[in-house]
C-alpha cells in the first residue's frame, strides 16, 4: 500500500506467481492469513484485495487453508498500531462515524494458534475459516478499551464530516503511520468485519479465545523491561570514525535513540568504563544536570539520586545505580539500566561494546522510552534537546574513560 493505489494488482501478480511455483514444487498445501468481510458487500480495496489474494492462490490447484481475520491485536499489526498511537497521543479524539462500525479483534496469539492448527488438517481441498476473538465490538470500544488497560482517560467525539482522506491526513500527523497506508486502512473501517460462520470453532474448538483486554495487555508486554530488545537492529553502517551517528526512531510504541562510536579501546576496557558509571564516578558529562534531575525526582516523591551504588567497580543484575536499576548484564558486552525515577512512562539506558575485526570496539548507547499518554510524548520531545546534549556528551566521555584504562580489573 505504501507504493500507491495499484497495490491490488501487485497482490494479484505475487499470489499468482507464488501459487504457480508452489504447484510446480509439489507443495501439498498453502496456509494463508486473509481478511474478514462479507464478500457480497461493498468492501474497500484493501479488504477486497486480501480476499482476492486467497482466490488467486487457489487458482494453481494447490489446496489453500485460508484464515480470515479482522484487526490482529499484537505488535506488528499496523491496524493495532494505529489504535495504539491514537489512544496514547490524543486525549479527545475527533472521529468519524466509523467508530461505531462493528469488528471482531483477535489476539495475535490466537491467530498463530489457528495457523499452526491448520498444519494438522488432512484437507485435500481448499477451505476458508473466519476467525475472531470472543467479543464483537466497535472501533470506539477498541480505542476506549485500550485506554482502560493503559490507565488513560480518553473521550471520543464523533463527527459526520471527516472523510477517509481527511482522516488519513489526521492519522499521518499524530502517528508514525503515513497517509498512503492510513487511507486504505481507514476506508476499510467502514465495513463490518465480523465472523459470520462458526466453522473455525467447530474444527478448532480446542483453541481458547483471548479476551480483548488480555490481548492488549499481551501486546503491551514488550514495554516491560524484560522484553526490551537487547540490541536495536538497523541498516546503519558505522564508517564515520569517532563521529557519533544518531538514529531516532519509533518501534511498537517505543521511542528509541541510538548513538554509536568506533573506538580504539577493547570491548573489555569499554565494558569496564560504562559499568562504573554512577555513584562516586558520577556520569562523566554534565554531572550537575544528573544531580538536578535526581533532586527534582526526590522532590516529587521519587527515589532521587542518593542511593549511589553497592560497589564502585563490581556490578550485578538487580543493583541500584543512583536512580537506575541494573536490568541485564552480559559480561564484557552489555548493560541495560531501567529508570526508577518518576516519569510519564518507562525508560531504559543501554550500553554495548562489540569487538571490531580490525581491533577496538563499537560502542553503542541506546535510550529507550515508552511514553504513557500525551504527557509522556510531550515530556520526551520537550526535553529531547537537553537529553540529546547530555547523551552525546556521555558517550564521548565513556569512550575517553575507556581509553584511559590501562588494564581492566578481573
Amino acid at each position: 500500500m505504501m507504493d500507491g493505489s495499484d497495490f491490488h494488482e501487485r497482490d494479484q501478480k505475487a499470489a499468482c506467481g507464488f501459487s504457480g511455483e508452489a504447484h510446480r514444487a509439489g507443495l501439498r498445501r498453502i496456509i494463508y492469513l486473509g481478511g474478514l468481510g462479507d464478500p457480497d458487500a461493498e468492501l474497500s480495496a484493501h479488504l477486497r484485495s486480501r480476499q482476492d489474494t486467497g482466490a488467486y492462490l487457489r487458482e494453481s490447484g494447490v489446496p489453500v487453508t485460508e484464515c480470515r481475520a479482522g484487526i490482529v491485536v499484537g505488535a506488528g499489526s499496523i491496524s493495532f498500531e494505529m489504535i495504539r498511537y491514537l489512544t496514547e497521543r490524543v486525549p479527545i479524539m475527533i472521529a468519524p462515524r466509523w467508530v461505531y462500525t462493528r469488528t471482531q479483534p483477535i489476539s495475535i496469539r490466537n491467530v498463530l494458534d489457528y495457523l499452526v492448527a491448520g498444519l494438522q488438517l488432512n484437507a485435500s481441498e481448499s477451505q476458508i475459516f473466519e476467525i475472531g476473538g470472543p467479543e464483537v465490538m466497535s472501533y470506539g470500544d477498541m480505542l476506549l478499551g485500550y485506554a482502560q488497560v493503559r490507565g488513560l482517560r480518553r473521550w471520543i467525539v464523533p463527527v459526520p464530516v471527516l472523510t477517509p482522506r481527511l482522516s488519513s491526513y489526521w492519522v499521518h500527523w499524530v502517528t508514525p503511520i503515513p497517509a498512503t497506508i492510513a487511507r486504505p486502512l481507514i476506508e476499510g473501517l467502514r465495513s463490518e468485519v465480523i465472523v459470520r460462520t462458526d466453522n473455525a470453532h467447530q474444527r478448532f474448538g480446542q483453541i481458547e479465545l483471548i479476551p480483548y483486554p488480555t490481548a492488549v495487555s499481551d501486546a503491551l508486554s514488550n514495554l516491560e523491561a524484560r522484553q526490551v530488545e537487547t540490541a536495536w537492529s538497523d541498516a546503519l553502517v558505522t564508517t564515520q570514525g569517532d563521529e557519533a551517528p544518531v538514529q531516532l526512531t519509533t518501534q511498537e510504541g517505543m521511542i528509541i535513540e541510538q548513538r554509536r562510536m568506533e573506538i580504539e579501546p577493547s570491548p573489555e576496557k569499554t565494558f569496564h568504563a560504562f559499568t562504573t558509571l554512577g555513584g562516586e564516578t558520577g556520569w562523566l558529562y554534565a554531572n550537575w544536570a544528573w544531580w538536578l534531575r535526581g533532586w527534582i525526582d526526590r522532590l516529587v516523591g521519587g527515589v532521587g539520586f542518593r542511593r549511589g551504588r553497592r560497589d564502585p567497580v563490581a556490578l550485578r543484575v538487580g543493583d541500584a545505580v543512583d536512580f537506575w536499576r541494573v536490568e541485564r548484564l552480559i559480561e564484557y558486552e552489555q548493560i541495560l539500566l531501567r529508570a526508577e525515577m518518576k516519569l510519564p512512562g518507562k525508560a531504559w539506558l543501554q550500553f554495548e561494546a562489540q569487538p571490531k575485526d580490525d581491533g577496538g570496539a563499537l560502542l553503542t548507547q541506546t535510550a529507550y522510552f515508552a511514553p504513557k499518554g500525551l504527557f509522556g510524548l510531550l515530556y520526551w520531545y520537550g526535553l529531547y534537546p537537553i537529553h540529546a546534549w547530555i547523551f552525546s556528551g556521555l558517550i564521548r566521555e565513556v569512550a575517553k574513560m575507556a581509553a584511559d584504562i590501562e588494564a581492566p580489573p578481573p
